[in-house]
């Protein structure tokens, strides 16, 4: 089994546990939006919990032959299959996860198995509000964002993001690139450019993505 079969089998298994034990979820991140459309990440998978649930979902995917590790950090625990990476959160982006954020998820067959996917929005704007002086890597928001732009609403993006100077030039840039225009965001401050054309960098179209 390769690592990519791995993860995949990991994916399956932590989706399927959480489910059989009624513990609330969703899948996030990176696959979430590549279950959405977006390009399929190199990294881990990740699913959301509530913070209540985190001992019962230690066990129960241990149980389902996981092997769990603890972080430093205090937001996440680590779930490893085949020596790759489930990260279960139940805190984005400093916030707690609640049953809100848990009810704005769609079932999408991800893998062969049903399960609740984060809303794009929710994607969208979680991805946004962590980037900032340390981190700060458009290339990889780009595609993603033009894979999910048609179920994205960008106004709520943009409101939740607006005290963000990194998140607002990202959606400058995407006007710019004519991926989401002005008036999509009902933003007036941008320029509604939309002079790409032809494929810029971070577009999937092009040969060096």
């Amino acid at each position: 089994m390769d690592d990519r079969d791995a993860l995949h089998d990991g994916l399956r298994m932590t989706a399927a546990a959480l489910a059989e034990a009624e513990i609330p979820h969703a899948l996030v991140g990176g696959y979430a939006a590549w279950a959405r459309g977006a390009p399929e990440p190199s990294h881990d998978a990740d699913f959301a919990i509530r913070e209540v649930d985190v001992d019962r979902a230690r066990e129960v995917l241990r149980a389902a032959g996981l092997e769990i590790t603890e972080p430093t950090e205090n937001w996440l625990f680590k779930a490893y299959h085949g020596g790759e990476l489930i990260d279960v959160l139940y805190r984005m982006v400093g916030e707690p996860i609640d049953d809100e954020l848990l009810a704005r998820t769609d079932e999408i067959e991800v893998l062969a198995v049903r399960m609740p996917v984060l809303s794009a929005t929710e994607i969208m704007t979680s991805k946004l509000r962590v980037v900032g002086e340390h981190y700060c890597d458009f290339s990889r928001l780009l595609p993603v964002a033009r894979a999910m732009r048609e179920q994205i609403d960008w106004v709520e993006v943009r409101e939740r993001v607006d005290d963000n100077p990194y998140a607002r030039a990202f959606l400058f840039l995407l006007d710019e690139l004519g991926v989401v225009g002005a008036e999509a965001m009902q933003d007036d401050s941008l320029g509604s450019g939309g002079r790409a054309a032809g494929p810029a960098s971070g577009d999937p179209s092009s040969p060096l993505e």
